[in-house]
C-alpha cells in the first residue's frame, strides 16, 4: 500500500457494506464512520504480526497503536486479532476483513488522486507536529494548492517523511546534523520561548538551573524533546528526572509538577496548554531556553510551487528574538550562531 494513503481523507463513510459484519453493515459502527488511519494501522500490524515492528514503521508509540487496535476492534464489533506475550495472530475475522480494509484504503487513495487531477494542480503536502502559523492559509493562498497532512508525529518523524517523499514540506524541530543527513534545507519558521511550570501562585521568573526537565522512555514520541532537555540540563546545571508515563504534557505532566515541588519544565507541545488553577506558569532566565520551528524541504527540491510555499511562509520571517542576550539554543540548532 503507498504511503500516501496517509494523506487521504481522515475518515470513511462505510458506503460498501458487503462482508462486513452484520452489525457493521447495517450502520451501528460510530454513526457509520471509521478512521482510515485506523484502517491502516490494522493493515501494517497484519502485514507484520508484531505491534513493535508495525508502531516503528508507522512512526507512532506501540501504546499508541495498541489503543487504536482497540478502538478499532470496539467499533467493529469483531476481534481482529489474539495477542499474547510471544506472538500476534489474525483471528478468522481480522483474515476476512483484511481484503476488504485493503481496497477501502486503496479506494480512498484513487479519490484523492482523481480530486488532485480535477483540480487542475499537484498540491503541496505539508506535515506539522503541534503548531502551524495562524496565517499559514492567508500567506499561501493563491501561491499553491497547501495540503495540510493530517497525521501528526514527532519532529523527528517528520523529517524523514520529508526526506522520503512522503511530504513536501514539514514544520519540525531539528539539529544541522538531521539536516545534513536526511538531504534537507531548513528554514526559520518560529521560535517558542520554553516556560516552566510551578504549584502555587508564584509568578517570578525561575533560574535555570533550579528547574527540572522531563526525559520520557518513549524515544519514539520524545526523541526530539529528549535531545533538547538532556542538553540543555548539562549547560546549566538543571535535573532530569526520567519517567516512562508519557507525562511530558498533559494531566500526567500537571501530576508531575505536584509532587516534584519544583519547577517544571514545559514541552513545546503545552505551551499553550490552560493550566489548572492550582499550577502557575514561570518565565526561565539564565538562560531562557528557545525551542525553534523550522520549515523543512528536500535539498534537491526543484518543482516550482513547493519552492513558492517556502518563500511565502518565511520570506518575512525575522531572527524572532533568538539571538538576544540570555537567550540558550542547542549547540547543532541551524539557527545558533556561536
Amino acid at each position: 500500500m503507498p504511503r500516501s494513503c496517509r494523506t487521504a481523507t481522515t475518515a470513511l463513510l462505510l458506503t460498501d457494506r458487503r462482508n462486513l459484519p452484520p452489525h457493521v453493515a447495517s450502520g451501528h459502527v460510530a454513526s457509520g464512520i471509521v478512521e482510515l488511519r485506523q484502517l491502516r494501522y490494522f493493515e501494517v500490524v497484519a502485514e507484520e504480526l508484531h505491534f513493535g515492528r508495525a508502531a516503528a514503521r508507522l512512526l507512532i508509540a506501540g501504546p499508541s497503536l495498541s489503543q487504536q487496535i482497540k478502538a478499532l476492534e470496539r467499533d467493529l464489533g469483531v476481534k481482529l486479532f489474539v495477542r499474547d506475550r510471544r506472538s500476534v495472530a489474525l483471528t478468522p475475522a481480522g483474515a476476512a476483513l483484511l481484503p476488504d480494509v485493503r481496497a477501502l484504503l486503496e479506494r480512498a487513495e484513487n479519490l484523492r488522486r482523481r480530486a488532485e487531477r480535477l483540480s487542475g494542480a499537484e498540491p503541496v503536502r505539508i506535515g506539522y507536529v503541534n503548531w502551524l502559523p495562524t496565517d499559514l492559509v492567508a500567506r499561501t493562498s493563491g501561491v499553491a494548492q497547501l495540503h495540510v497532512d493530517p497525521w501528526v508525529v514527532p519532529s523527528h518523524a517528520q523529517a524523514t517523511r520529508v526526506a522520503d517523499g512522503s511530504l513536501d514540506l514539514a514544520i519540525a524541530w531539528v539539529r544541522k546534523t538531521d539536516v545534513a543527513q536526511h538531504g534537507l534545507k531548513a528554514r526559520l519558521l518560529g521560535a517558542d520561548r520554553i516556560h516552566a511550570v510551578s504549584s502555587g501562585a508564584d509568578t517570578t521568573p525561575v533560574q535555570a538551573r533550579d528547574v527540572v526537565l522531563l526525559v520520557d522512555d518513549d524515544t519514539t514520541s520524545w526523541w526530539s524533546w529528549n535531545v533538547f532537555a538532556e542538553e540543555f540540563a548539562r549547560d546549566t546545571g538543571a535535573q532530569i528526572l526520567r519517567i516512562n508515563d508519557g507525562g511530558i504534557t498533559g494531566p500526567a505532566f500537571f501530576d508531575h509538577v505536584r509532587a516534584i515541588g519544583r519547577p517544571v519544565v514545559n514541552s513545546p507541545k503545552g505551551q499553550t496548554t490552560t493550566l489548572p488553577t492550582d499550577l502557575t506558569a514561570r518565565s526561565m532566565v539564565d538562560p531562557a531556553a528557545v525551542w525553534t520551528w523550522s520549515l523543512l524541504c528536500r535539498e534537491n527540491e526543484t518543482r516550482s510551487a513547493v519552492l513558492a510555499v517556502v518563500d511565502a511562509l518565511t520570506r518575512d520571517v525575522t531572527d524572532l528574538g533568538i539571538q538576544e542576550d540570555g537567550i540558550w539554543l542547542p549547540k547543532d540548532d541551524p539557527y545558533r550562531r556561536n
